[in-house]
């Protein structure tokens, strides 16, 4: 019925947390750093485990921006879209970005290194345009400077 690789790690987390239904957003956020993402499998398996229904579990993620039910990419590349970035040209630089990656806001490259969203604001908007990638804040980004952020990580491979 269940993946025995995923049934594994899933049983260890759930283990961690003693099987507790209060633990869950910690229980999930686990689950999200084991496989990149919540696969349907793994909360279905949660759910069973923790006799916590299905739907409960599904609100909470979807709730909450920091979960994801579709594969990310192993960096996630974030294009801050807030008033003061918007000034400074963060359209643009998203639209360099997507250029770049072949891909829209929102998905994923086929070959899983990035996945490329946007949020209306990081809170930094003294560094605007800014470009987080994998929590490490790019400040100040233009056209011009996408390629040079996005090599380093490109260099850092799969």
């Amino acid at each position: 019925m269940y993946n025995k690789d995923l049934m594994k790690k899933v049983e260890n987390i759930l283990h961690k947390y003693g099987y507790q239904m209060s633990h869950i957003i910690q229980i999930l956020q686990d689950v999200q750093v084991e496989f990149n993402y919540l696969p349907k499998e793994a909360l279905k398996y949660v759910s069973q485990r923790l006799k916590m229904p299905m739907s409960k579990i599904y609100s909470i993620a979807t709730f909450y921006a920091g979960f994801s039910l579709n594969p990310r990419g192993k960096h996630l590349c974030t294009v801050c879209l807030g008033t003061a970035c918007h000034v400074r040209g963060a359209a643009n630089v998203l639209d360099r970005i997507e250029e770049r990656l072949g891909i829209k806001s929102g998905a994923t490259t086929p070959d899983k290194l990035f996945t490329l969203e946007t949020v209306n604001c990081l809170g930094a908007c003294a560094l605007a345009p800014i470009v987080v990638i994998d929590g490490e804040y790019h400040g100040q980004t233009t056209v011009n400077k996408v390629d040079v952020v996005i090599d380093k990580y490109e260099k850092k491979g799969s």
